[in-house]
């Protein structure tokens, strides 16, 4: 599951600050002065670090006042660890700077992995300004991770004001899913078929993705309106009030000339007229059309407001 940014939530992890040594101690001279740069990653980018326990604070939590660092904790004995890795250190390079990965072995650092309330490996944890801000565990599909890692930047950008480095790369552009560009070049060449048929097959594999609910709502009523004449059907439903389906026809022709408003508001008509499978009809096309026009269009927060009222 994508999981979502917030500064609201978010976890402190100063506790995992070494307390500063005393002066002229060997824990001094070990961690330098403040002003020294950190010791050099042994990752093989300068946006791919491995970190353990004792240079924790350089590498992750002082490095995050200036740029989100992620937490990829590991084991080798882990198998869905080794597929994730990889994905990880090829955004890393991919997005040149916006983010630095950084590799914790979670069997050579046990003290900082229960630290870090690590649950399960492969585990993943955004760090911005020391805090805690963001986390998945498992193999999330390239795609998903993408989108997390583009989602945690913009997050840094706008709640925390984190300005990327001066060289750093412009965010990347997500790959469409294959079946969503194949729905796109179906619409294209008109075929409405081919796009529904690209449709349903994304979301028999991901039933919450947003972009194709939406997309398959457009395209369904592309099709049902594609061979009407919009007059006529309006006329029959202004004839036949009672007729559940002439009022979803006479809906449908709304919509698609950009009438929102009246659409909504003849299928909430629909709904409080009338009962069983005719009501089932009336409001299943209506969660359709808030599917369509989006949480932030005008029509629709009233819209599901009347609508729970009328059922409930």
């Amino acid at each position: 599951m994508r999981p979502s940014f917030s500064t609201s939530g978010v976890v402190d992890l100063s506790a995992l600050k070494k307390p500063a040594p005393a002066a002229g101690g060997a824990a001094g001279s070990a961690a330098g002065s403040p002003g020294d740069d950190p010791a050099p990653a042994t990752g093989a980018s300068a946006y791919v670090i491995d970190v353990s326990e004792a240079d924790f604070q350089a590498e992750v939590l002082d490095r995050s006042l200036q740029v989100p660092v992620v937490l990829d904790l590991w084991a080798e004995w882990c198998e869905p660890c080794k597929q994730l890795s990889p994905v990880l250190e090829r955004l890393a390079e991919e997005f040149g700077g916006r983010f630095v990965l950084a590799k914790v072995d979670t069997d050579a650092n046990q003290r900082l992995a229960q630290m870090l309330r690590v649950q399960g490996i492969p585990a993943v944890k955004a760090v911005v300004q020391g805090q805690l801000v963001g986390e998945f565990t498992g193999a999330q599909p390239e795609p998903q991770v993408r989108a997390w890692l583009t989602d945690l930047i913009t997050m840094a950008e706008t709640e925390f004001g984190m300005a990327g480095p001066d060289d750093a790369a412009p965010l990347p552009t997500p790959p469409l899913d294959p079946l969503l560009e194949a729905a796109y070049t179906a619409l294209e060449s008109d075929d409405l078929d081919g796009a529904a048929q690209a449709l349903q097959n994304l979301l028999s594999d991901q039933p919450a993705h947003a972009e194709a609910k939406a997309m398959l709502a457009q395209v369904d009523l592309l099709r049902r309106t594609a061979d009407v004449d919009p007059t006529a059907v309006l006329a029959a439903a202004q004839a036949a009030p009672d007729d559940i389906e002439a009022q979803c026809k006479a809906a449908d022709v709304l919509l698609a000339s950009g009438r929102a408003e009246d659409a909504v508001a003849l299928l909430l008509d629909a709904v409080r007229a009338s009962s069983g499978t005719d009501r089932d009809r009336a409001r299943l096309l209506l969660i359709e059309y808030f599917e369509l026009l989006g949480p932030e269009h005008p029509a629709v927060p009233k819209a599901r407001q009347r609508l729970a009222a009328l059922l409930f």
